[in-house]
């Protein structure tokens, strides 16, 4: 039974979370640009602390923004870096038009990412180990596979898949695609030059179908938790600034990396060559979410069979897809495994 100090609480929480400024302190971590280009910028997070150890460079995932690695004062994984001491800096990638319809993979894993990798080792004077997000953490080590003389130390891959096979979430629609060999996909893909961001949030969605339809009934539930009311809320604006899928890079996805499983080999042709995981050799760190239905444990850790020449290690932590790069048990898990590794 709820005591007064209870009932309190939960009308104020209440209060703030409809009527109120909300809950969560979702101010961005101060940072400063070093570095922009087409569809890239980097940014250098400001710190009076001695900079110590490796500068560390955050790749998100084409689509979702880069606030995943600064989710809310509190449980960003940024601050965390940041207060620990580490140079810390991040990618954006900034908003997808239609008139990028024509950016494939291509230009992602040889143009982007590798000139936001040597931007931030510019910056810092030394390689940096690179903390890439689902597919940020893929096309990171992509990227070093294309070029072994990018400055990178180490790479940290969070939710990242590599066996599509072993997703159980896209297992029902693979009949369908069979019949129609990914022909209905494609026309609709073509047709809207891309994913736009509603249906990426909505696949997003529906891929936490369960914790989405149970939203209001967690909320109404634990009105007296005030740093749960935040994080959901810093959930939904999150959800609420989805970016759209440049059309020939999901095409590019949808053909070779969910039809054909291209990646559960360790290889990937793109337009000018194809790229081998097999020549990373730089130390590899895996984490994959134990609730993760868009990149679960087996999905993730195939990578270790891909990488012959590189050490990996292989872990598991708490969450589902976001919630393991930045749920609130992140801080005390996936953190402490990064920061380890770093």
């Amino acid at each position: 039974m709820l005591g007064l100090g209870d009932v309190a609480a939960a009308a104020s929480n209440l209060y703030a979370t409809t009527v109120g400024k909300g809950l969560a302190d979702l101010r961005r971590m101060p940072s400063t640009v070093i570095d922009s280009g087409p569809q890239r910028t980097v940014s250098r997070y400001d710190s009076s602390r001695r900079p110590c150890g490796a500068p560390l460079l955050l790749v998100p995932p084409l689509a979702a923004p880069a606030i995943c690695f600064d989710l809310r004062r509190g449980c960003s994984l940024a601050e965390h870096f940041v207060v620990k001491g580490r140079r810390t800096y991040l990618l954006e990638y900034g908003r997808i038009d239609y008139g990028d319809r024509g950016l494939g993979l291509e230009h992602w894993i040889e143009d982007v990412i590798p000139a936001a990798i040597r931007a931030a080792a510019g910056d810092a004077g030394r390689p940096v180990h690179v903390v890439g997000w689902c597919l940020g953490g893929i096309m990171s080590l992509l990227a070093h596979a294309m070029d072994g003389g990018l400055p990178v130390g180490r790479i940290a891959l969070v939710a990242s898949p590599f066996d599509f096979a072993r997703v159980p979430l896209v297992a029902p629609l693979r009949p369908i695609d069979a019949i129609t060999r990914g022909q209905v996909v494609t026309q609709v893909y073509r047709a809207l030059g891309g994913a736009p961001a509603p249906l990426v949030r909505r696949g997003y969605q529906l891929a936490g179908i369960d914790k989405y339809v149970m939203r209001p009934w967690t909320i109404a539930s634990n009105l007296t938790d005030q740093d749960l009311l935040a994080q959901i809320e810093a959930v939904d604006a999150f959800m609420g600034r989805m970016h759209a899928y440049p059309g020939r890079t999901f095409g590019q996805l949808y053909h070779r990396v969910f039809r054909t499983n291209d990646l559960a080999d360790g290889r990937l042709a793109l337009s000018d060559r194809t790229i081998d995981l097999a020549d990373a050799t730089v130390p590899l760190l895996a984490i994959a979410g134990r609730g993760d239905g868009i990149a679960p444990v087996p999905a993730c850790h195939h990578v270790g069979d891909l990488v012959p020449n590189a050490q990996v290690r292989l872990e598991t932590a708490p969450g589902g897809h976001l919630g393991v790069l930045t749920g609130r048990a992140a801080r005390g898990t996936t953190w402490q495994m990064l920061y380890t590794f770093v």
